[in-house]
């Protein structure tokens, strides 16, 4: 088991360095970039900047900006009229001074540190923000995770049982409806409907805490942040809740058809103590050892979208806003946590199953 452990640690650095290297050749080739948002902003034709910079001169990071200097040619759109020597600052200050290859090798080398630098416009290390940003992210992947295991799991065994019965058909049904609809659209819906859209205004709109929160009780305090949690994790869990409850019900199928069960059920023990004092434990492996996937998934892939429908101030506002904006630092920074975070996880996951099932031996497996 150690030599495969140690075996799937050292394959992490060329798969952190596949990653990050394909997504910096793509940042390489997309149009737009921390210069023409700088560019775009003293130029006024930018509409979405988290920082702004009015009229053709000004002071950005520094830089002082002048209007009128000459032409820099087309290298930047929209950057005809300013100094040709402002934009080289520009470059400096970014670092697109310097070659790609050069860019990405001393990048590299600074995150295997966990060295991620200053965001390029908020005036914050990429580390403290991503640290501050992070509980809403977990907050919602845990519970989701939680949620959807506490449902999915009775749900597929009940499934299981009264395989192929009226009950299996419609509950089917409801979960392939349910799969196809997008978690995003679904919580718009939930919005018109239950958040002053158009029809009740039961529950809040944005945050995951009411204004005041803080001079609350501690009972208040959780039952507040609960009724903020109902609308996004009603979004978030609907998707996973048919993975999970499938799952869970072709595991329990598996295992009631082989022949251990049929010598329990002839050895007159009840189907109380069949299904769970012997077919649980065998079914429930790849569902249990897959927690740690199915979290990190809700961690990962649920926040993006939602986070930005509930104005949730998580790392998928987070991405979505730093990716808009070209700031690159934390694109990459967040990209390289949550990459070395899933490999990780996915090593935890494979470890889990030989916890739970010790016939398990990864130590033969080849990788």
């Amino acid at each position: 088991m150690a030599a495969y452990i140690l075996r799937r640690l050292l394959l992490m650095i060329p798969t952190l360095i596949g990653i990050m290297a394909i997504s910096f050749a793509i940042v390489q080739f997309a149009p737009g970039g921390p210069v023409e948002r700088v560019i775009a902003q003293l130029t006024g034709t930018d509409v979405g900047a988290t920082a702004r910079v009015s009229g053709g001169g000004g002071d950005f990071g520094g830089v002082k900006a002048g209007g009128g200097g000459g032409d820099v040619g087309s290298k930047y759109r929209g950057a005809q009229g300013l100094d040709p020597e402002f934009i080289k600052k520009l470059e400096k200050q970014f670092g697109f001074d310097k070659p790609p290859l050069e860019r990405f090798l001393t990048m590299m080398k600074n995150y295997a540190l966990f060295d991620f630098g200053e965001s390029y416009f908020r005036s914050i290390s990429v580390l403290k923000l991503v640290g501050e940003k992070m509980p809403v992210s977990i907050s919602l992947g845990l519970w989701m995770t939680l949620l959807s295991y506490g449902v999915s799991i009775p749900l597929g065994i009940s499934k299981a049982v009264r395989d192929g019965s009226r009950f299996d058909v419609w509950s089917s049904a409801v979960i392939v409806v349910g799969y196809a609809i997008p978690g995003f659209l679904f919580g718009i819906l939930l919005i018109v409907l239950f958040a002053g859209g158009s029809f009740w205004d039961v529950f809040p709109l944005r945050g995951l805490t009411s204004e005041g929160w803080s001079a609350m009780n501690w009972p208040h305090r959780i039952l507040d942040y609960l009724w903020h949690l109902v609308l996004p994790l009603t979004a978030m869990s609907l998707a996973a809740f048919t993975t999970t409850t499938l799952l869970t019900k072709n595991s329990f199928l598996d295992e009631i058809r082989k022949q251990y069960v049929t010598t329990a059920r002839m050895k007159g023990l009840s189907e109380h103590r069949v299904l769970y004092g012997h077919v649980f434990r065998n079914a429930m492996l790849l569902v249990i050892a897959g927690f740690p996937g199915a979290f990190i998934g809700a961690f990962f892939g649920g926040s993006l979208l939602i986070e930005t429908i509930f104005s949730l101030d998580g790392l998928g506002l987070l991405g979505f806003e730093s990716l808009v904006n070209r700031d690159y630092p934390v694109v990459f920074g967040t990209l390289w946590v949550f990459s070395l975070m899933g490999l990780f996880v996915n090593l935890i996951s494979d470890l889990t199953y030989t916890w739970i099932d010790p016939r398990i031996d990864f130590d033969t497996r080849e990788i």
